[in-house]
């Protein structure tokens, strides 16, 4: 059903300056769909996910991602194909002269919000998705990892997106508080929002078991079993 579709490739080759990285990509990913994006370093994780927000073209094949056909996007279509993603990096990118309230102010003037009220009531609302809502007023200092983490995927969940895009989420986070961000992400796919992980953690992997995707040898295996 191609309306739970929310990104589907077939026969894109992906570039990285005139280097291919992954030929012959084949790809699907379904609304709510948690996904684990696996693969060694320099194995074209980063690669295809920079194809989902506009960062690399496609030059052959076909793309779709967030109703954006991705071989035919504009540079004026970029910014409104992110607004319909959530993206959390390893590195947290919060801006640390600004309290939690202020870095999501600044995400939300960005991407075209006005309303003060309405600004501060969808802020209170992902921070108590969250589970950070009393953290507020906090600086990103004053937080633990696993709380800036928690602010960052509060900050990809602003502008209601259909899919969430984590490259290493939890590699600068000890293992209970990469279980309690992995558990959040879940509970978020789980709501209808898809969200793909890149991860080294086969452990993690482990305790949640999902659908998994293999960059290898220069290719995409979809549906692949660790064991």
């Amino acid at each position: 059903m191609i309306e739970n579709t929310i990104v589907k490739l077939n026969g894109v080759d992906i570039f990285q300056q005139k280097h291919l990285v992954l030929s012959n990509v084949n790809l699907h990913i379904d609304k709510g769909d948690f996904i684990w994006l696996i693969g060694q370093t320099g194995s074209g994780k980063s690669s295809l996910l920079k194809i989902l927000y506009g960062d690399l073209y496609i030059s052959s094949g076909s793309g779709y991602a967030v109703g954006y056909a991705l071989g035919k996007l504009a540079d004026k279509d970029i910014p409104f194909l992110r607004r319909k993603l959530g993206i959390v990096f390893q590195d947290f990118q919060l801006l640390t002269d600004r309290s939690v309230e202020q870095n999501l102010q600044f995400v939300m003037r960005a991407t075209g919000w006005t309303d003060k009220k309405q600004i501060a009531d969808r802020i209170l609302d992902v921070l108590e998705k969250v589970g950070l809502r009393s953290k507020l007023k906090k600086m990103p200092h004053e937080l633990s990892g696993g709380e800036q983490q928690r602010v960052v995927i509060a900050r990809a969940l602003l502008n209601n997106p259909e899919i969430i895009l984590a490259d290493e989420p939890t590699g600068n986070l000890d293992p209970d508080t990469s279980e309690e961000i992995v558990l959040l992400l879940k509970q978020i796919s789980l709501s209808g929002t898809a969200v793909v992980v890149a991860t080294h953690d086969y452990h993690i992997i482990r305790t949640f078991p999902s659908r998994i995707i293999k960059c290898e040898n220069g290719r995409v295996l979809e549906d692949v079993n660790i064991g």
